[in-house]
């Protein structure tokens, strides 16, 4: 990891905490009142940057992340924070978009104002081996979430994100593509994140709730996974 990047964020913390300090009683800008946000998918390319970027805003943001034998926080060690210290922005919980009550625990006790739903099992070539999976994680995982926020009653201050991708598209009926541009999904992966895609437009039709779905074509990073085709 970039041991410059980590310097920046820390100044940028210090100036933050800083203002915060002198400034918090005059605005109103205190913990209790910090922005709360939960990320699914912080370990990825884009959940880490969009952690660094929603502490910038000084956000509080709590991320969830899969139990593992072997570290794989390698791309949010640099921002990582002691939840035991004071003034502690970040937190990570331990969590799979495949545990229904899982993700209820985690969402009741944390109250978001916002989730960004990055999450997913997104290698192409995999789905079609890991079929199944694929589905409940990037599907049936995404109905888990929205049925999470309803449940723990937060329907009406709660806004959600989903990451939605390009390989809706698959074979693709016009070029360039446009958000009119009819689906076409190719793989397990495609046809999941279709899924996942509509019932956040039936949840927020049906239920009134603050959903949005994001489509993402490739985009590159040197925190892009080595598996994927770009950094080989």
């Amino acid at each position: 990891m970039d041991g410059g990047a980590g310097e920046s964020w820390r100044a940028k913390r210090a100036k933050i905490e800083a203002e915060s300090s002198t400034t918090g009683a005059n605005n109103g800008v205190g913990a209790s009142q910090r922005k709360r946000a939960l990320i699914t998918g912080i370990t990825g390319q884009d959940g880490s940057y969009l952690a660094e970027f929603l502490l910038s805003k000084n956000y509080e943001v709590h991320g969830i992340i899969r139990r593992s034998s072997s570290f794989n926080t390698g791309r949010v060690e640099h921002i990582y924070q002691d939840p035991h210290l004071p003034h502690t922005q970040l937190f990570l919980h331990h969590g799979d978009l495949t545990d229904s009550t899982n993700l209820f625990s985690i969402i009741s006790k944390v109250k978001p104002h916002e989730v960004y739903n990055l999450g997913a099992q997104s290698h192409v070539k995999v789905s079609f081996e890991m079929s199944e999976y694929t589905a409940d994680v990037d599907g049936v995982g995404t109905l888990r979430l929205l049925n999470a926020i309803r449940t723990a009653g937060l329907e009406g201050t709660c806004k959600f994100y989903q990451a939605s991708t390009s390989e809706l598209y698959g074979l693709v009926q016009q070029v360039p593509q446009s958000e009119k541009t009819p689906f076409y999904p190719r793989s397990p992966y495609g046809v999941a994140k279709m899924y996942a895609y509509w019932i956040v437009i039936n949840y927020r039709e049906a239920y009134g709730m603050h959903l949005s779905n994001g489509i993402l074509f490739n985009h590159e990073s040197p925190r892009r996974g080595p598996t994927f085709v770009t950094r080989k």
